[in-house]
């Protein structure tokens, strides 16, 4: 049902909202650089919505590379690992 709802919104919308993404990354992660991780999630996600901040997840962020990609939490050994493991979740 959401679905169907999403693509109505897109039809109305001419397909820019219901189909665009967030991606949220760690400003503060020693497994990520901000720099190199967010010209590959611009190109892997053109027009995606990035958020850039603390997201108050210091356990992880401290042993992982990690991500959030439309709110599902993805994580990898290296920034690289991270991003191709939520290269599934970019609409």
């Amino acid at each position: 049902m959401k679905l169907d709802l999403d693509r109505e919104l897109a039809k109305i919308l001419g397909g820019a909202a219901a189909s665009s993404n967030v991606i949220q990354i760690c400003d503060k992660c020693r497994h990520m650089s901000l720099k190199t991780s967010v010209a590959k999630l611009k190109k892997l996600a053109p027009g995606a919505d990035i958020k850039i901040g603390c997201k108050n997840y210091c356990g992880p962020c401290a042993k992982y590379a990690f991500i959030y990609v439309n709110g599902r939490f993805v994580k990898g050994a290296t920034e690289d690992e991270a991003i191709e493991k939520a290269r599934p979740f970019i609409k």
